[in-house]
């Protein structure tokens, strides 16, 4: 069988006029990196950071009832979610193990939009619709194929959004809007929301359209960012990666991923005072069991990286790192993410590096910066 083309999003040759390096990233052509992903990485932190998020899924739900049926199966109290606000969950599978996380908006009480996970969208597809309501009262669209979404993240990002969109597009910190009339023309909507832990926003407008916003931002002075501080920067913040942190065991093997969301130690995103799919798991467990930790290196050594071994000073085997990188916020220091079992932020352990090199660190919550 013939391997499947690569899709490019609306935005491949403004990535192309860039000199990006463009890698094939779960069956999209996106940038790696324009620069180099430190630069790139600190320019968002300082400055702001411009990001082609299309590969990112777009669900439309509506109906009358929906936010109460997306409780059902959301580990979010999704019913004190006010229209014009977004939010933050979890869905798991029958037995409570972690299929995907997903940032959903409230349009109103009839409509909200959800954006999956890249890789996901089938799968969440398939699993929303399994779930719907026999009378047809709730319905779903994927608005994914003709959608493009360009996030804008960073301390200057109000700035350059206003300069191109007008000051009358700006939304607070996980709020949703209608683009409204601006300089440019442009449709679509506009959230609060991104994946660096920085203010900014992410938008999503018809793919035509997504050329024309994309070359105005980066003339107003942002920073075009790649897959690779993507990755850092979300790091920094302690923030899940699917297939990563966390994996359904439908489509991955490694019983490592295999988690719920008490496990992944996310502050948001988990109330158990609702019933939804998989609640009994979550509440099922012990104080001690492995929870997603980060860890941050306390001397020089080989940097932490996903499947390293973390032992306490004794020389036990306490967890297993998921998620490493330096951290260019942190003068490259390594950090990561595992789930380790019995520690409290501060304990000191050991990360094996390989089999003749192990590197002292220190428990963290993240964020770590």
């Amino acid at each position: 069988m013939a391997a499947q083309t690569p899709v490019r999003t609306a935005l491949y040759e403004e990535h192309l006029a860039l000199d990006a390096n463009i890698v094939d990233f779960h069956g999209f052509e996106l940038p790696i990196w324009y620069s180099n992903i430190s630069e790139e990485h600190l320019a968002c932190r300082s400055n702001a950071g411009l990001f082609d998020v299309s590969h990112m899924g777009s669900f439309r739900f509506s109906g009358t009832g929906v936010r109460d049926w997306l409780e059902s199966i959301a580990t979010q109290k999704c019913s004190s979610i006010e229209p014009g606000r977004c939010a933050y969950t979890h869905f798991l599978d029958h037995d409570g193990f972690l299929i995907d996380d997903m940032i959903f908006a409230v349009v109103s009480d009839e409509e909200i939009l959800g954006v999956p996970n890249a890789s996901m969208v089938p799968v969440m597809w398939k699993w929303f619709n399994s779930l719907l309501p026999e009378n047809g009262s709730i319905r779903i669209e994927d608005l994914s194929p003709q959608t493009s979404i360009i996030a804008l993240q960073g301390p200057k990002a109000r700035e350059y959004c206003e300069s191109v969109l007008g000051n009358q597009n700006h939304v607070g910190r996980f709020r949703w809007a209608e683009i409204k009339e601006n300089p440019l023309g442009v449709n679509g909507w506009i959230q609060g929301t991104g994946y660096t832990g920085e203010a900014g926003y992410e938008i999503f407008i018809p793919n035509d359209e997504a050329p024309k916003l994309w070359r105005k931002l980066v003339e107003a002075g942002a920073t075009p960012v790649g897959l690779g501080a993507r990755d850092t920067l979300r790091l920094e913040k302690g923030y899940l990666l699917s297939g990563v942190d966390f994996a359904s065991p439908s489509l991955d093997d490694n019983a490592l991923l295999h988690r719920d969301s008490w496990e992944t130690n996310v502050p948001f995103g988990l109330d158990v005072d609702h019933e939804f799919i998989g609640r009994n798991r979550v509440i099922s467990h012990a104080f001690d069991d492995a929870k997603l930790w980060g860890v941050k290196q306390l001397e020089r050594g080989p940097l932490p990286r996903g499947g390293k071994e973390v032992e306490d000073l004794d020389g036990n085997q306490i967890g297993t790192l998921t998620s490493g990188a330096p951290a260019p916020s942190l003068d490259r220091t390594g950090i990561g993410m595992g789930y380790i079992a019995g520690v409290s932020p501060g304990d000191e352990v050991m990360i094996v590096a390989s089999p003749r090199k192990k590197v002292r660190a220190v428990i963290v919550r993240p964020p770590f910066v």
